[in-house]
């Protein structure tokens, strides 16, 4: 959630399938943007996005990010979402909406001093226990009332932190991202704020949850300004183009920040085509998707 693209990924394809290895936390390109100031006021679409009967052991705005799976479905899962305008293309618009989600993550730190290293602190997860955060995250419904058909792909979450961290929980890097999918601290505080939440950014269960709902944000930020809220993470709507879909657009800006990727009045911008490409060949070729 944060950096440049060279700290995990390599750059031949055969690397990319080898076991995890850390690497220098500077990158080839800036940091990502992660936000502005965190909202004084009570976040105001999270109520709007909570089922209806919440689980007791859940927090009161559980439902904003997505509950637990439940055998039983609430009231509210049945209700159908608002239909969407008819597109005539998959492409991005050319000239964007107004975003509707107006509280957005805090500006990026400055970047690490070049040779630093990172740290570790705490207990590593298993690969198992990674995998089950991770599929766990993958299966949760972020917006389920404005946008239930958000879905996250568990590709993306596992290449992500790949990428990230090489499933490394305990990492913490010298730009200061923490954890499995390397959540900025800052963005957490923002996340917790904006969704009614209390997550831990040092678990790797609540890591993995954080990074789920920071993809799942960027996807209804950057798919109602540009898709028409057709939120489709679908590598098969891209083409040659790495601006041509919502699925680059969510994975440049999980790096470099949303204001870098989706500003308003000007086309749909990839600041960081290096990164977009490793993740996206993560998502077929990664070690990972076998563990």
């Amino acid at each position: 959630m944060r950096r440049g693209v060279g700290r995990w990924a390599t750059a031949a394809v055969a690397a990319l399938l080898t076991a995890s290895m850390v690497t220098g936390c500077g990158g080839e390109e800036p940091t990502r943007e992660v936000a502005v100031e965190l909202p004084s006021e009570a976040p105001v679409e999270a109520p709007a996005d909570g089922p209806a009967d919440l689980p007791s052991d859940e927090p009161p705005a559980v439902a904003a990010m997505g509950g637990k799976p439940s055998a039983k479905p609430s009231p509210s899962a049945s209700a159908k979402p608002k239909p969407k305008p008819t597109r005539t293309t998959t492409g991005p618009l050319a000239k964007p909406k107004p975003p509707t989600e107006t509280q957005v993550p805090p500006p990026p730190p400055k970047p690490p001093a070049s040779g630093c290293e990172p740290t570790y602190r705490g207990t590593q997860a298993t690969r198992s226990q990674v995998k089950s955060a991770l599929s766990d995250a993958a299966a949760r419904t972020y917006w389920p009332t404005s946008a239930p058909d958000i879905k996250i792909p568990l590709t993306l979450m596992k290449a992500t932190a790949w990428q990230e961290s090489g499933w490394q929980s305990n990492i913490v890097a010298c730009d200061g991202g923490i954890g499995l999918m390397q959540v900025m601290p800052a963005t957490a505080d923002w996340m917790n704020q904006r969704f009614g939440q209390s997550y831990d950014i040092d678990d790797y269960g609540d890591n993995a949850y954080l990074g789920g709902t920071y993809l799942a944000w960027l996807t209804k930020y950057i798919g109602d300004m540009y898709f028409e809220s057709d939120y489709r993470l679908d590598a098969s709507l891209c083409t040659s183009e790495l601006n041509s879909c919502l699925l680059n657009a969510v994975i440049s800006a999980y790096n470099y920040g949303h204001g870098a990727v989706a500003r308003e009045g000007e086309p749909l911008a990839i600041p960081n085509p290096q990164y977009v490409r490793n993740v996206r060949a993560l998502m077929t070729e990664c070690v990972c998707l076998n563990y």
